[in-house]
């Protein structure tokens, strides 16, 4: 033993290679999974706001669901093709077009998070998958300035240097115009709408679902990055200025597909790709 300690030394000397295992690597430590859900289409409906009329809304760009309409179902969604990543995500994601100068301006990079975040450790470990047929409005499509309450946030991609503002902001050249909408995530454990399309869900208070929507689900996070950038003063939504950024979700997500990556990323607090397997 003494001896092939003795080589050993010396073979480190010489410089030889030894034998190192590989360290496990620990998954990280962030409870997460995503959706890819690149542009599908334009229309001027809204199957949450406006079932059946088709034309009744502003301009909206739809992701993932190709099949969205004014006449939109669960059934129309679980059964349409999708553009998702997974494709198991049959959900229907739609915002306001963006122009600029009158042309209407689609994302290049269109994510969609689920996170555990925002809650308690002990409240992400109870948090529940969305209930099929859910749908959720987020964001203040009525809003009439920046000081109205709204949670859209506009930023620039790879220019954290510029401030993030409730309107569009002034993107440096080579730089994206991006947009983060965070969904509420407490749910009421009743109904999967409501008259305003909103009073069903609510955002934590105190890093906890208040006792009216005592459900957790996971946060959605809607992730949109334009390919413009230099003088905002072009920009508009169909809904109006920067401010009245809105969101919808239509979960159409299989049950079993969803409840794993609740428990296997969400509960456990581990960050996972969009194969909802650990990254």
């Amino acid at each position: 033993m003494r001896l092939l300690r003795l080589f050993a030394v010396l073979a480190v000397l010489m410089g030889a290679p030894l034998s190192v295992q590989p360290a496990q690597a620990e998954p990280v430590r962030v409870a997460e999974f995503l959706a890819d859900c690149p542009y599908s289409h334009r229309l001027p409906d809204d199957p949450i706001i406006f079932p059946g009329l088709p034309g009744a809304s502003h301009m909206h760009s739809f992701f993932g669901s190709r099949v969205t309409n004014a006449h939109t179902t669960l059934a129309d969604l679980q059964r349409g093709a999708t553009n998702c990543n997974p494709s198991v995500d049959r959900s229907s994601y739609w915002v306001p077009t963006l122009y600029r100068n009158g042309t209407p301006v689609e994302p290049t990079i269109t994510t969609f998070y689920y996170l555990g975040e925002g809650v308690r450790p002990d409240v992400t470990a109870r948090i529940q998958p969305f209930p099929l047929g859910l749908r959720i409005v987020a964001g203040n499509a009525r809003a009439t300035g920046p000081g109205d309450s709204t949670i859209a946030r506009w930023s620039c991609l790879h220019a954290g240097h510029v401030p993030a503002s409730k309107d569009f902001v002034t993107c440096p050249p080579g730089t994206m115009l991006e947009s983060y909408l965070d969904f509420p995530q407490c749910w009421n454990g009743r109904d999967l709408d409501s008259p305003d399309h909103k009073s069903h869900m609510a955002y934590p208070v105190g890093d906890d679902c208040p006792s009216s929507h005592p459900v957790p689900v996971p946060k959605l996070r809607q992730v949109l990055r334009y390919p413009v950038s230099g003088d905002p003063s072009g920009f508009r939504l169909a809904s109006g200025g920067g401010y009245t950024m809105h969101g919808d979700f239509f979960n159409a997500w299989p049950v079993a597909e969803l409840e794993r990556r609740v428990r296997d990323c969400i509960r456990p607090i581990i960050k996972c790709g969009a194969d909802g397997r650990p990254s």
